[in-house]
């Protein structure tokens, strides 16, 4: 009740006190670079896990996800509605992870409309699969009705011309050990730049692997 986070009762072995106080640290870590809107682990836990797999030789693939058309539906439905649908697609890939991924994969939040799934080679497909297929179920109920209906919103482009905007969609790029053996976590950045840009030419939700 003073503001502690945790206890231990005697008589209490060396060991287990080590472990409460390590757990306590990394629970410390992982909230404060947390994202202050998912409340997932932000750039400094992704990094810190893919340099952990990296050292560790551990197979992993990465699932750079992205929402397409989310700044048409922020400028249309305002932040609040926008910021609801961050949090949806954070629901989505945990699901999809809880579903189709391992007990120790990762799923991260970078930023905005921007998020990573860090699992297995393996996995990867059936996690990106899971999440597309959610997220494309989930998607036209972000709008009203009368959207619904239309299919469509209009809204303004980045240079301000005005566009006609299809429903939000997810994109996401997939970078893998399977493919390349990656040696720096700068690799994982630079390598998912062509998946995903591959990814968004695409209309509505896919996942594509790096080539």
């Amino acid at each position: 009740q003073l503001g502690a986070d945790d206890y231990v009762t005697k008589p209490f072995s060396p060991a287990e006190l080590q472990a409460r106080v390590r757990a306590t640290l990394r629970r410390f870590e992982r909230e404060a670079g947390a994202n202050p809107s998912t409340r997932l682990p932000g750039n400094t836990a992704i990094e810190r896990t893919l340099r952990r797999r990296i050292e560790l030789g551990i197979p992993f693939a990465v699932c750079y996800a992205d929402i397409d058309n989310f700044k048409a539906y922020n400028d249309t439905y305002s932040f609040l509605k926008g910021d609801a649908v961050i949090h949806q697609t954070a629901n989505v890939l945990m699901e999809a992870v809880a579903q189709q991924g391992n007990y120790d994969d990762f799923v991260g939040h970078i930023g905005g409309d921007d998020f990573v799934v860090i699992t297995t080679p393996e996995r990867a497909a059936a996690v990106a699969g899971y999440a597309i297929r959610t997220f494309d179920l989930l998607s036209p109920l972000f709008y009203d009705a009368a959207t619904r209906a239309r299919g469509y919103i209009d809204a303004k482009d980045r240079q301000g011309r005005p566009m006609r905007f299809p429903f939000v969609s997810l994109s996401i790029g997939i970078v893998s050990t399977d493919r390349y053996p990656i040696q720096h976590v700068a690799e994982v950045a630079q390598r998912s730049v062509e998946p995903k840009k591959l990814a968004k030419e695409h209309e509505g939700s896919v996942f594509i692997f790096e080539e």
